[in-house]
């Protein structure tokens, strides 16, 4: 990015419904810029009743088993979820970058046309690849109709994790990128990330309702972010 902004902070929710997830976000909801509701964890997805209560931006995603999510069903329905959540008020929209490309592009297309924000995702559970093919892969985000992009490796040492923040050169007013760690070395690219052009960090309600590996909670990471803040 272009200055020293930090990035948005995101609360992630899962949960069995809106109510529940209610419940999670009451006492949090004012230290989020952006509330993630992944409806791949909903037995009813209707998320409605969130979108009612809070005036905070809701993220809707529905992460597919194939890309380290729970839903399983057809991408068809898949997507349908989505763009339901996009009528029940959520601003913006998660769709994976490996979602077959005619179905990802007309989705994009459609979020667009709603005046949503949709960001494309591409995660890594194993690896954090070399810095061409993660260059090559952001090349790949930045070509569709996307308004930003989510890269999310797992770093095994310290240099994966500098190899992942370095992608963040990439970001810009433009299209925004948010490139992050799981796994133990990882841990603090979820916070430095967040002060070298990352567009969104994400964090859980608390240590078991983590949404991803390594996944800080909300509280811990508005307080790194306000220490980081006062002495710069």
């Amino acid at each position: 990015m272009s200055d020293n902004r930090r990035g948005l902070l995101c609360l992630s929710l899962a949960g069995p419904d809106a109510a529940a997830l209610i419940r999670r976000a009451e006492a949090l909801i004012d230290l989020a810029d952006l509330v993630e509701l992944r409806l791949d964890s909903m037995q009813d997805p209707d998320i409605r009743p969130f979108c009612r209560r809070f005036a905070t931006p809701v993220l809707a995603t529905n992460r597919p088993t194939w890309e380290g999510g729970a839903f399983a069903g057809p991408e068809d329905e898949r997507l349908a979820l989505l763009t339901q959540a996009m009528s029940a008020g959520a601003a913006y929209v998660d769709i994976e970058l490996r979602t077959e490309a005619s179905r990802r592009d007309a989705f994009l297309a459609a979020a667009r046309a709603a005046g949503k924000w949709a960001l494309v995702s591409w995660h890594d559970f194993r690896a954090t690849p070399d810095t061409a093919a993660l260059t090559r892969i952001f090349a790949r985000m930045r070509a569709t109709a996307a308004r930003s992009g989510k890269i999310v490796t797992t770093a095994e040492n310290a240099a994966d994790a500098a190899r992942l923040l370095g992608l963040l050169a990439h970001s810009s007013p433009e299209f925004p990128l948010s490139a992050f760690a799981m796994g133990a070395p990882g841990g603090i690219t979820r916070l430095s990330s967040l002060f070298l052009g990352g567009h969104i960090g994400y964090a859980s309600a608390d240590a078991a309702l983590a949404t991803a590996p390594g996944q800080m909670e909300l509280r811990r990471l508005r307080d790194l972010c306000d220490l980081f803040e006062a002495k710069s």
